[in-house]
């Protein structure tokens, strides 16, 4: 009777797999290295997530540094541009990588305005003082303005001519102009014109040669 029930109880059982112990051997490895897998993942996340936010509060704190110098140049190149006027740079939102630039200005005489508030030229010459005050905190060995003084009256351009003077001495000017004055203190034009055959043709001139050339045909004139 004993055997019978044995007998039934493996029938119940069904087939038995003969390599199910290999199978979970496998399984079973499989199981470790991928929880291994895991944890590396994990650790290394850990680990990156730490350096990303100690590169971010290195670059925040540069960022810092830098706006402090280009505001504090920012405002004497405003006054030299805008005498007697004060202007301050001031950074939006709470998220110095997300936030913006603001720009207040106050030419003398005037009140303080944000930029989009002032006349074309005040904007013009108020663009350049952050421009050269980015310059002046950056520099770099030459820089490229095109027609940047386009827009201003006789007065902003003699101060625009000024600061421009003082400033290549430090450092090179390409200038693109259309403005004869601003041309004039240039140490050498160069110009496009177009020939008879169609060609454009690209002349240039030193202002120092041109004078002395002009000074020695007033000469020449004169005796």
């Amino acid at each position: 009777v004993r055997v019978a029930e044995i007998k039934d109880q493996l029938k119940d059982i069904g087939p038995v797999n003969a390599i199910a112990e290999n199978q979970f051997k496998e399984l079973k490895e499989r199981k470790d290295f991928l929880e291994s897998q895991i944890n590396d993942l994990t650790n290394g996340k850990v680990s990156i997530t730490k350096i990303i936010r100690a590169i971010d509060q290195k670059i925040k704190e540069k960022l810092l540094v830098a706006f402090e110098e280009v505001s504090i140049s920012f405002k004497q190149m405003f006054g030299r541009l805008f005498p007697g006027g004060k202007a301050e740079l001031s950074l939006t939102g709470e998220n110095i990588f997300e936030g913006g630039l603001e720009i207040k200005a106050q030419p003398y005489g005037k009140s303080t305005k944000t930029l989009s508030l002032l006349s074309g030229g005040e904007t013009a010459l108020t663009a350049l003082a952050l421009l050269f005050a980015v310059y002046h905190t950056r520099p770099s060995p030459f820089y490229v303005l095109d027609e940047v003084e386009a827009a201003l009256d006789d007065i902003n351009l003699q101060r625009f001519i000024r600061l421009l003077k003082d400033m290549k001495k430090k450092t090179q000017f390409i200038v693109i102009t259309h403005q004869r004055r601003t041309m004039e203190v240039a140490d050498c034009l160069y110009g496009v014109t177009m020939q008879a055959d169609g060609i454009s043709k690209v002349v240039s001139q030193r202002i120092d040669e041109a004078k002395d050339e002009i000074a020695n045909a007033e000469e020449l004139s004169v005796s």
